[in-house]
């Protein structure tokens, strides 16, 4: 619900925020069908991914596909596509969903507020990583992120206000604690 914040935010002055959901179910509260119908408006560009529709609620469901604007689908199961193929059709049917070959996938984009005929995609297989080129960026995140085990420590005591007996009064600071 922060995105929806954006609201104070002149529309003109707004930018685009990018948010990824990967195993959106998990994510699915009341507030998210507000969020995806009103993602647009907040320039609030989100990306949710999912193994199979059954996995949501009726009502998420039907504010997933009410407000998507592109969507890309790889090979699914014969229940999932009895409703996808809507989406798809009449470019692709419903067993072009079931037999789709290994990294294909159907895509329908939103372009300047219209949405494009489907069409198929090829993606790559995944390459072999290269251990060193984690290791590196692991050390670059660690020297440019991280940060003191004991100073974080110190600031989420002050942040609670946990004492040495235990109490606590938990506090809400206005401003992040520097």
């Amino acid at each position: 619900m922060a995105a929806l914040s954006r609201v104070d935010v002149p529309e003109e002055k707004r930018t685009d925020f990018y948010l990824y959901l990967d195993e959106f179910q998990n994510f699915t509260t009341e507030s998210i069908s507000t969020i995806l119908a009103e993602a647009r408006k907040y320039k609030l560009c989100l990306t949710i991914a999912h193994q199979f529709i059954g996995q949501l609620e009726d009502k998420i469901k039907n504010a997933v596909f009410g407000n998507v604007g592109s969507m890309t689908c790889f090979r699914i199961g014969a229940e999932d596509a009895e409703f996808i193929v809507k989406q798809y059709e009449p470019v692709f049917s419903q067993q072009d969903l079931i037999n789709i070959d290994n990294f294909n996938a159907y895509s329908k984009l939103l372009i300047d507020g219209q949405t494009s005929r489907s069409f198929n995609i090829l993606t790559y297989p995944p390459r072999k990583g290269d251990p060193g080129v984690a290791e590196m960026a692991k050390e670059f995140s660690r020297a440019k992120y991280g940060r003191d085990k004991a100073m974080v420590d110190k600031e989420i005591l002050e942040r609670s206000k946990i004492d040495k007996e235990g109490s606590e009064e938990a506090i809400f600071p206005s401003e992040p604690v520097k």
